[in-house]
């Protein structure tokens, strides 16, 4: 289990935003926030992957599309009805209804619609993750259960170098923790002998 369970993270994917008009003239932008069972490598030898039905409990949040995590830029929220996130076997797919009254929305519709901007992002808390340490000397991380706190159209994917740091630093904790195994367990064999 995790030393981070409940810390606030963001993680990006590189996916396929779209805009479309409906037939009320109303502009929409959609795509997918997050995508499961793709394992993303966070530095050579070490991955991190986000498990199949890791949003199943989350969805009812209240949850915010936001522009690059800014809190002052709200494009939609799911409790006005403004954003709908569902989950498929591929992911967690959201859809934004852009206030035409607010030009920060409308100029971020057009950018995706040029393909200025075609990334996206999402802010939430791991609720339950598996570490795997594998035969290699690789390790992966699995998400398994996440608590959601808002989607982000961005500029620029923030894999966050404070994820990746985080990551490290829980690496480095479980090796530090095998040494001192180690020498715990030489010690008592060293005793045994004595």
């Amino acid at each position: 289990m995790s030393d981070r369970l409940g810390e606030r993270q963001t993680r990006s994917v590189v996916t396929d935003l779209k805009t479309r008009a409906e037939q009320d003239g109303a502009m929409v932008i959609e795509g997918y926030f997050a995508v499961f069972n793709s394992e993303t490598e966070l530095w050579p030898g070490a991955f991190e992957e986000i498990a199949l039905g890791a949003f199943d409990n989350t969805l009812s949040n209240d949850i915010r599309a936001l522009i690059n995590h800014d809190t002052r830029f709200v494009l939609g929220r799911n409790k006005a009805g403004t954003l709908e996130l569902r989950i498929d076997s591929r992911g967690l797919w959201g859809s934004i209804k852009i206030n035409p009254n607010d030009s920060d929305a409308v100029n971020l519709y057009e950018r995706v619609k040029r393909g200025d901007v075609d990334q996206c992002s999402f802010g939430f808390n791991v609720t339950k993750e598996e570490t795997i340490h594998r035969e290699d000397g690789s390790v992966k991380w699995v998400i398994q259960a996440i608590d959601l706190h808002e989607v982000s159209v961005v500029t620029f994917p923030a894999y966050a170098d404070t994820g990746v740091q985080a990551r490290k630093a829980e690496l480095a904790q479980h090796k530090q923790r095998q040494l001192e195994q180690r020498k715990h367990n030489l010690k008592e064999r060293l005793k045994q002998w004595h």
